[in-house]
């Protein structure tokens, strides 16, 4: 058996005085954090009964909040559901109401408004199209409601076709998305992706998990496209996205990556530029195209008003044809 000492004298454990970063201070990813996260909004939607969180981010003075569609819009179309806000920067975490300014189902972006809180720290918004591969980055939010949580990793991946849909909610579309490998978790969602400049690249949206939690694949829509976004709902208008007049399936010709044109709308302009049922579209300008929904980021990418090349097999044969996507 075990034995132990008689006198039972006290052991001291010695310690290093001081953090890690010793007398030169906090780590670039404590800087990065200490900076932004008095920006980062932490959100409540609830009623009896119903209870929902998310994250979001500060993104002018009149106290505009950048967050997912899927966070808020239980409370969207319901008076009876309260949203409320508090912010990592905020002392005394009170509780702030929120309205609804806007909402994109297809993007499952959202703005939101607090009234009459002074002193808000609004974030810098970086540059995503600028973003590459292996740089390193923070994702900051509430994830399971756990306020003030910083995670780090690296861009994983750029223009990451991503579904967006769920219980719940409207939401139903598709991002661009960046890839990531910084924990993110429920409750995340909505809260942002920075660089180590502390600028916004990114605003959290889904994870990939068969087992609930982060398995070190999370996606964030970039940050380009969910300014423009944010701008059109803080106007008031509703965002209108490109599209060609078609429906597609993503290709089950193993030989054969693409969007098989199922349906084609008369008069659109897919049908204008000779595109039929049937072909399958592989590129759109210079993006390749292997799925239903990389056909609609392509699309949403090339932008409205101007010709575009799309490239399509048809009967074994490619073919490039100019269309010019409605928007």
């Amino acid at each position: 058996g075990k034995s132990f000492r008689a006198d039972h004298q006290r052991v001291e454990l010695r310690q290093v005085e001081g953090g890690v970063a010793g007398e030169v201070g906090l780590t670039a990813i404590g800087e990065v954090a200490q900076r932004v996260q008095p920006a980062v909004a932490n959100i409540n939607v609830g009623a009896e009964g119903i209870a929902g969180i998310g994250s979001g981010v500060v993104i002018d003075e009149d106290g505009h909040i950048l967050t997912n569609n899927h966070v808020i819009s239980l409370a969207a179309d319901d008076s009876g559901i309260e949203i409320t806000v508090n912010f990592d920067g905020d002392p005394e975490s009170r509780a702030v109401p929120a309205e609804v300014v806007g909402r994109d189902p297809m993007t499952d972006l959202a703005v939101i408004k607090v009234e009459d809180v002074d002193g808000l720290t609004v974030a810098e918004l970086g540059d995503s199209d600028a973003v590459q591969v292996g740089d390193n980055v923070v994702a900051m939010g509430s994830p399971q409601g756990l306020n003030g949580t910083v995670t780090a990793g690296i861009v994983s991946a750029k223009n990451r076709p991503i579904r967006l849909a769920g219980e719940g909610t409207d939401t139903d579309g598709v991002a661009d998305a960046i890839q990531t490998d910084a924990s993110i978790n429920p409750g995340n969602s909505g809260g942002p992706l920075v660089d180590m400049r502390g600028a916004v690249i990114g605003i959290n949206t889904v994870i990939y998990t068969e087992s609930g939690g982060s398995q070190g694949l999370g996606f964030a829509i970039p940050i380009n496209m969910a300014a423009r976004i944010a701008e059109q709902l803080i106007a008031g208008e509703q965002p209108v996205h490109p599209t060609i007049g078609v429906t597609a399936r993503t290709s089950t010709n193993g030989a054969l990556a693409g969007a098989e044109v199922a349906t084609v709308v008369d008069g659109g302009a897919a049908a204008d530029a000779g595109i039929r049922e049937g072909d399958v579209i592989v590129a759109v300008g210079d993006r390749s195209v292997a799925s239903a929904d990389e056909l609609t980021v392509a699309v949403w990418s090339a932008g409205p008003g101007e010709p575009v090349p799309v490239t399509i097999v048809r009967n074994g044969q490619r073919m490039t044809l100019d269309v010019t996507p409605a928007g």
